[in-house]
Order: structure tokens, then sequence, then C-alpha cells
């Protein structure tokens, strides 16, 4: 049979040492700390910066303590398997609810969420289902990605954005609905020429999974269905993943206290964030700025859209997507409300063709290689770079043609 055998044991193969992306994060805050103590980036500068960051980093914190404390109670686990057995072995039918199943993870549980957590769910359900595993994964990491542009939740970057064009959850989603939307076509149907179509057309479902603690997994269950549920009635998206997470918790507490660990929290990630913010209003004050500037432009028309969102998305797959949305956004004027959604378009949509282009790229590709899929590269940037384009090209036209 055509596929890679998947191996067991990504958790221990992320726990053997310090990855690379610790290295990278922890650089990243020592430069932001010597920046400060040096007078290279001033403190209240500084300040200002940690002021406006910390309900990000207690979001991110908190909505993946939820995300993984219902990864350990299966509800992933449950609904992939679900999801494979609905589609009645057929290949077209499960390429659908795959699409969905990503999809609807990365808009209300965050793309990191999608990248750490589904990876490992849907590489297994392709092994009980004795598919080749590449489909599935590509699809996991490109909506990771792609799919994060209709909530605030779904992404860091959007967060910083609805600050900016000052909109409510409700407000943005309605804002980006259409541009989405036209995104996620052009995706799926990149994903099923370039990765899906040659499957066999049939598959032997495999057997339902069920959740080994009842009570964790109603617990859970219940949990992502009241922080989806609060998103959509407007509620704080800071509060609810707060207490949705706390709440989990507490069912952990009751029912699996040794599922509380330290590693819940995602260290890597709010060290890694906090760095960086630091180190790009750095380089702001000393140059980086005025190229920013000169590259993007202040035009609040169609042009300026344009110049945002192919800038934003060059820069992510040259450098990462957060450093390059969080130094194209301090140049793009306040008033500017398109023309800074159009990068985000850019920095959400476009990192498809370099491995290190987003945060979620790089930790789905630590899950692949712990549980032993060899990922092609030159075809993965290949058919990133159509995708990218296309895509991109979608998102902005239908935000051009909404505004």
């Amino acid at each position: 049979m055509a596929y890679v055998q998947v191996k067991q044991g990504a958790s221990e193969c992320a726990a053997r040492g310090v990855s690379p992306l610790d290295w990278l994060g922890a650089g990243l805050l020592a430069l932001g700390l010597v920046a400060v103590a040096v007078g290279l980036l001033p403190w209240r500068d500084a300040r200002a910066t940690d002021e406006r960051i910390l309900p990000l980093l207690v979001f991110l914190g908190t909505v993946v303590v939820l995300a993984e404390l219902a990864a350990r109670a299966q509800v992933f686990d449950v609904l992939a398997a679900r999801l494979t057995i609905a589609a009645r072995g057929r290949n077209p039918a499960l390429f659908l609810l795959t699409v969905l199943f990503a999809t609807l993870t990365t808009a209300f549980l965050n793309l990191d969420t999608t990248a750490v957590l589904l990876t490992p769910v849907m590489l297994a359900t392709a092994r009980r289902a004795g598919l080749a595993p590449l489909p599935l994964a590509m699809t996991t990491v490109w909506l990771a990605n792609t799919a994060s542009l209709l909530l605030p939740v779904s992404n860091l970057t959007n967060l910083l954005a609805m600050e900016r064009v000052r909109l409510e959850p409700l407000g943005f989603a309605a804002r980006m609905a259409l541009p989405q939307a036209a995104v996620l076509v052009v995706v799926a149907a990149s994903l099923w020429v370039f990765y899906w179509r040659r499957n066999p057309p049939r598959y032997e479902p495999p057997a339902r999974v069920r959740p080994r603690n009842r009570a964790l997994f109603v617990a859970a269950s219940t949990a992502c269905a009241a922080f989806m549920a609060g998103i959509v009635a407007g509620l704080s998206i800071y509060a609810v993943s707060a207490v949705c997470a706390a709440g989990l918790v507490v069912a952990y507490w009751r029912y699996d206290r040794g599922g509380l660990t330290w590693s819940l929290v995602p260290w890597r990630l709010l060290v890694f964030v906090t760095g960086l913010f630091l180190v790009v209003d750095t380089l702001g004050r000393h140059g980086l700025s005025g190229w920013m500037s000169a590259l993007i432009g202040t035009d609040p028309g169609a042009v300026g859209v344009v110049r945002a969102a192919a800038a934003g998305g060059a820069l992510s797959n040259a450098l990462n997507n957060l450093p390059a949305y969080v130094a194209a956004e301090a140049v793009v004027p306040a008033a500017n409300h398109t023309q800074l959604l159009g990068l985000l378009v850019g920095t959400n949509v476009a990192p498809l063709v370099a491995p290190w282009a987003s945060l979620a790229t790089l930790l789905w590709a630590e899950r692949c290689r712990a549980a032993g899929l060899t990922i092609p590269w030159g075809r993965f940037a290949a058919t990133g770079a159509v995708t990218a384009v296309l895509a991109l090209a979608a998102g902005v036209a239908t935000l051009l043609a909404v505004s």
C-alpha cells in the first residue's frame, strides 16, 4: 500500500530536548531586553508594547491550554474518526469533510491549534484508514494558515488588526467573511488538484474511537462549544477563553489531576511573541519603518491595498508573517482600514511557500517530523507558491469589491 507509516510518540519526541524554535524565541527575547537595557528601545515604548500585547498573550495562553486539554480528552480524535466514517469510504467526501474540520478548528480555536493538535490526529486517521498521510497533512497546514481570516481569535495578527480598525468580533467577521470564502474556494481547489485527486476513490472506514474518560470528553466538548458560542455571541474573546480554559482545568482537577502539567502552558509561543514585538519595535525606530513605508505606501485606495497585501505576502515567505505584519502595520495610517485588512490578507494567506513563513507551519513541520512523515519540500514550495498567488488575488479582489 502506497503510504508512509506514521509513527506514534510526537509528544515524546518533542520533549527530548530544546528545539530550534525554543532557541529562536529565547534569542528574540534576549535581544529585545538588551535593546531596552542599552536604550535602543526607550523604556516608555517597551512598556507601551508590553501593555498592548499582554491581553493577546493571555488569550494565546488560555486558548492553547483549552485546546491541549480538549485534545488530551480525545475530542479531536473522536471527531476525526467520525468524519472519516461519515465519508463512507469515499475519497471526495472525506476531502470535503476534512477541509471543513480543519477550517472550523482554525477559525474558532486558532491556527496554532490546528497545526499542533490537529496534525497528529489527521496523520493517525490516515494510518487507521490506510490512506496516504501527505494529503491530510497538507490540508492541515494550508488551512491552518488560509482559514485564519474570519474571526479575531483565528490568528494573532487578526487580534492586532481588530484593535486598529476598531471592530468588534462580529463586525470583523462580517468584513472578512467574503474574502475568507473566496480564499477557501481557491485553497480547496488547489488541495484537490495537487494532493487529493490521485488518492484511491475508496478506502476502508476505520472503527469508531471511544474516549477513555467519558466525563472528561463531555467536559472538554462542552468547554469548546461554550468558547465558540461566546465568540459568536460577541463576548470578550479574552474573558471567554480564560473562563472556558479555567472550567476545563477544574474538570481535569476533578477527574484526572495527572493531566495538569506546566507543559500545557505554551511558554515557547509566549516568549517568541514578546521578544518579537520588542525586536521589531527596536528595528522600527532605527530605519525599518522608513523602508516599510516606502515599500507599502500610504494610498488608502486599491493600489495601496494591493501593495500592502503583496508586500505582506512576500515578506512573510522571506522572513515570517508575524514580524512582517507587525513591521508593516506600524506604517499603515490609522485611517486606512482597507489597506490594513489587505495587509492582513497578505500575511495570513500567502505564507504557503517557505517552511518558516508562519509559526503554524514551523510547528506543523515539527509534528510531521516527530510522526515520521517526510515532507517533500520542493513540491511543498511549488504547489504553495501557485496556491498563495491565486488565493491572495482572490482574497484581495473580494476585499476591494465589498469595501
